[in-house]
């Protein structure tokens, strides 16, 4: 397969480790659903495929959501922010997104303190 096209390539603003933030998104509703990193291997099997693709740091290898637990994100479009250095990819998101079983990872809410004024 062909490269990640140099176009988009020169776009991103990569961590010194060579990854940028992805940002899962529901795309009807506008739920965060996860945040992971990718690569440019990553960003172009994901743009081939429309299957979102991400790297894992911890395990060291690429990694398509769901392709175990069958809760699969379907890439409806793919995104970049002004900077370079996030990617929003706004899926279609088929059981949960987080690996707790939860359906969004960001289901834990912090209190915020409002400070008088």
């Amino acid at each position: 397969m062909p490269d990640l096209d140099p176009a988009v390539a020169d776009l991103l603003a990569r961590t010194p480790d060579g990854l940028v933030a992805a940002v899962a998104q529901q795309h009807d509703t506008g739920e965060v659903l996860m945040l992971a990193w990718m690569d440019d291997e990553a960003l172009r099997r994901t743009l081939a495929t429309g299957e979102a693709t991400y790297w894992s740091r911890s395990r060291g290898e690429y990694w398509v959501k769901g392709a175990t637990s069958g809760h699969r994100q379907a890439v409806r479009a793919v995104r970049l922010d002004c900077d370079g250095d996030a990617l929003l990819l706004l899926v279609d998101q088929t059981g949960p997104a987080c690996h707790t079983g939860e359906r969004t990872c960001f289901h834990r809410p912090l209190e915020v303190s409002r400070a008088a004024g």
